[in-house]
């Protein structure tokens, strides 16, 4: 069910990039809803694993719709300022990972797992009339939908660089978020423990967006980039070599402070360069992140039922390496990629 979960999520983005800037915002957002109150409302019915299933791919497909869409919004939207507003904007699903799973445990005394799926389609719905009510910025171009414009965009200038880094990073989320509680665990940690050490890196990652929002006034992105890389193999090696708890926590949090702004700043940077198209070059991004976010915790598995789950730890250590060569090779090639190619320029 994850699986196709993330299929789901995988086909949205790469569709739903190029219907950004031919058909905007306001469709595609309206849409999108609707398809997770959709879902909700399937789970909520499902009576057989075929039932959940197909509510597992509809929630893919409106949740990468909505991800791709609300990322591209805030971009087009707020121009110079789009750094440290992407920064803000990825606060909200940290909040939201935190949370609606703390409020499902919270209610579910009072409410049936199918009620709790059917106020979530009922939130869902509430955003598509909101939606539905209010004014978005028209679409980029009136030409058709060609599949043929996702792949070229994948020409352009630098593209391809910046969706090699964040394919790199997003595997390197996946793996210290998936992975954390059982590391500490190996370690000699009750479980109560570990969860709370997973939360230490979530609400490092959240507060490190705060932070960027105000340090990308100040600071450019691609150094922030840089930085921040840096600081994550940093904190992948305390990790690596941690026994005690201290070292355990410093670890996980300076790995959160230094990933969270990394993903948002490095979109920004694209929307800086590829804003005539960028629908499209966020879809293709958010795709290529996606499977990365999909192998790296499976990498983690394989290294650690061969050797150890401390070896694990290895795997999001040399995702580090390669993030900081790329954003060097991004920094250095700054200055030289500051206007977005015409449709239609192949160079690579």
């Amino acid at each position: 069910m994850f699986l196709l979960l993330y299929l789901g999520i995988f086909a949205a983005s790469l569709a739903v990039g190029p219907l950004i800037d031919h058909l905007g915002y306001k469709m595609n957002l309206l849409v999108s809803s609707l398809i997770v109150a959709s879902a909700m409302v399937s789970f909520a019915g499902a009576h057989s694993f075929g039932a959940a299933t197909a509510a597992a791919i509809l929630l893919g497909l409106g949740g990468g719709g909505l991800n791709t869409s609300t990322n591209a919004l805030v971009s087009d939207l707020y121009g110079e300022q789009r750094g440290p507003m992407l920064n803000l904007l990825g606060i909200f699903f940290g909040v939201g990972a935190i949370s609606v799973p703390l409020l499902a445990t919270t209610i579910e005394g009072h409410f049936t797992i199918s009620q709790l799926f059917l106020l979530c389609a009922v939130l869902a719905v509430g955003c598509a009339l909101w939606y539905a009510a209010i004014s978005f910025p028209l679409a980029k171009t009136k030409q058709a939908f060609s599949w043929r414009e996702l792949l070229s965009v994948a020409k352009y200038d630098g593209v391809l660089l910046l969706a090699f880094l964040l394919f790199l990073e997003s595997g390197n989320e996946a793996c210290i978020g998936g992975w954390t509680s059982t590391y500490v665990s190996a370690t000699g940690y009750s479980p109560r423990i570990a969860t709370l050490v997973l939360v230490a890196y979530w609400a490092a990652l959240m507060l490190s967006r705060m932070l960027a929002a105000g340090v990308l006034r100040r600071v450019g992105k691609s150094h922030l980039v840089v930085a921040t890389a840096l600081l994550s193999l940093g904190g992948c090696a305390i990790l690596l070599a941690a026994r005690s708890l201290g070292l355990l926590v410093a670890g996980t949090a300076l790995i959160g402070l230094s990933y969270g702004p990394i993903f948002p700043t490095t979109l920004a940077i694209a929307g800086d360069r590829y804003s005539q198209r960028a629908g499209t070059v966020f879809g293709l991004l958010f795709s290529i992140a996606l499977i990365g976010g999909m192998m790296f915790p499976w990498a983690f598995g394989q290294v650690s039922q061969r050797v150890s789950v401390r070896a694990g730890m290895i795997v999001p250590g040399l995702g580090a390496v390669c993030i900081i060569g790329l954003s060097l090779a991004i920094r250095s090639r700054e200055r030289h990629s500051t206007v977005m190619p015409r449709p239609g320029d192949a160079r690579s």
